[in-house]
């Protein structure tokens, strides 16, 4: 079920950045599909709680893909994002994700490295073991943290950011996501959604320098909760 003004997940707010958990379903920003965007949602509940008249200002600092659930930041000040878009580039926000899958990896953990490359036409990246024209490189570090009986958690710590990048690159090596028939799992999940959740971010607070860590809770979902 997609955020609406009345159900969002606020997992963090100030002055200057607001912190929500993501529902699957949800698009961050607006796209062709013209489903009214978080963004919209986030900007509707800034108005009505803190009576703003007007235009309410909202920075998009990253993206989460659509079937995804997690941790999503927004600026609310032109300030906080253009110092939180510098700590994107300079690497010194941290996030960890997870992810289930039905293959358990080879090995426990491990750091993933291939050259993707984007196909617009499907919407989906391809890895290559060298590259190619057009492709951009993707590094990933991966645990195993926890196996239940016909599912594995893995535990993702990306070093860079590419399209769908957890996505491929997990299924690279023989281990979709769970409910992502794009990347090559058997089965939809019933809402649509995959199992990819963006679980931890940790940075220092652009403006206040305040040290962030926020934690997004999975889905009250049977796999989900065994996770847990």
């Amino acid at each position: 079920m997609a955020s609406t003004k009345e159900n969002l997940e606020v997992l963090f707010e100030d002055n200057h950045l607001i912190i929500v958990n993501k529902k699957s379903g949800d698009i961050v920003q607006g796209d062709k599909t013209g489903d009214k965007p978080l963004s919209d949602v986030v900007k509707e509940y800034i108005k009505d709680k803190y009576n703003k008249p007007g235009n309410v200002f909202l920075g998009v600092v990253h993206r989460l893909d659509r079937p995804t659930t997690g941790i999503i930041v927004f600026a609310r000040t032109s300030k906080a994002l253009e110092r939180f878009n510098k700590m994107l580039r300079d690497k010194t926000v941290n996030k960890t994700y997870w992810a289930v899958v039905k293959n358990k990896p080879k090995k426990t953990q491990d750091t993933l490295i291939g050259y993707l490359k984007k196909n617009p036409k499907n919407n989906k990246s391809t890895s290559y073991s060298s590259e190619i024209e057009g492709s951009k490189k993707a590094i990933l570090h991966y645990k195993t943290i926890k196996s239940l009986d016909n599912y594995h958690l893995l535990e993702v710590d990306l070093e860079t950011g590419r399209h769908h990048q957890i996505r491929c690159q997990l299924s690279s090596i023989g281990s979709p996501i769970k409910g992502d028939l794009k990347y090559g799992f058997d089965r939809s999940n019933k809402d649509a959604s995959i199992h990819l959740h963006a679980r931890r971010i940790e940075f220092t607070h652009p403006v206040t320098k305040d040290q962030i860590s926020i934690i997004a809770p999975t889905l009250n979902e049977v796999i989900w909760k065994a996770c847990n």
